[in-house]
């Protein structure tokens, strides 16, 4: 809270300082509606290009455009007031060059009016990390198992259970962090190599499907609230199953509708007495 009274909204260098103290909690949102529920209590909401496939239906995040995330990116800040807000750059809109990710990230931020950008990649996107924040935008990181390379990774499993492909994904958090990310997102990794990451970089650490021993976890809401109907990860809690009390509200509904018992007297107008 602001001297004036007014939520003031927490800030990346905030949220930078949590490195080693209090964990970050950070759930995603998508939409206005989500995100007045889900502020009070978390420290930063995360639009994530996951809309693609929770939202849209589609097969991954590769088909997820700039304009959809900006649009989405709005509705969560205009729906917040606390919590710091991050917007994925979806894929195909900063891998060219340093310059096409600052084109993207400055039109995320001035559009969107969140606070930072996620980006995926290693040790190849650590030059475009440093590019944008000497020029004033703050990037999270994202290395392990990164959706947007999931051709190239050949699916979804677990990385990290050989010796290359751990001193990899070390080698590409320590880039990461170096060029300037101020956190990482740890996502799909044996979680002995989570706790390694956690403690060789400075950046602060969110896990996702890699181990409470890192300095803040990231789930997508609707899997953590039984919303999506699709496959669950192994590493998501499922915390409600809001699903199916909307599927029986919905039956409900239905049924009074049928038998004309919806809408009831006290749910019309009458005509008024004079």
């Amino acid at each position: 809270m602001s001297a004036t009274g007014q939520i003031k909204r927490i800030s990346v260098p905030e949220i930078a300082a949590r490195k080693g103290g209090e964990p970050v909690s950070i759930l995603t949102a998508y939409s206005i509606s989500m995100a007045r529920l889900l502020d009070p209590h978390t420290d930063c909401l995360l639009v994530g290009d996951s809309l693609g496939m929770v939202l849209y239906g589609m097969d991954s995040t590769l088909s997820v455009t700039l304009d959809m995330m900006i649009a989405h990116g709005a509705a969560v800040v205009r729906g917040s007031q606390r919590a710091c807000v991050v917007v994925d750059l979806p894929w195909a809109t900063y891998q060219e060059s340093p310059q096409q990710a600052f084109r993207s990230a400055a039109r995320v931020l001035a559009e969107s009016g969140a606070q930072a950008v996620k980006l995926e990649g290693g040790e190849e996107m650590a030059e475009t990390v440093g590019f944008l924040v000497r020029r004033g935008i703050p990037v999270m990181g994202h290395v392990g198992l990164t959706p947007q390379a999931v051709n190239a990774l050949g699916g979804y499993r677990a990385r990290g259970r050989s010796d290359a492909e751990q001193r990899k994904i070390i080698g590409d958090a320590r880039a990461i962090a170096d060029a300037g990310a101020f956190s990482i997102v740890v996502e799909g990794v044996i979680e002995p190599l989570a706790r390694q990451i956690t403690e060789s970089v400075p950046a602060v650490t969110i896990g996702i499907g890699a181990s409470a021993a890192c300095d803040g976890q990231v789930l997508v809401t609707d899997d953590m609230l039984g919303l999506f109907s699709g496959f669950t990860p192994k590493f998501v809690k499922r915390y409600a199953d809001i699903g199916d009390t909307i599927s029986q509200a919905a039956e409900a509904y239905t049924a009074e509708v049928r038998a004309r018992s919806f809408p009831g007297p006290e749910h019309v107008f009458p005509v008024k007495k004079n």
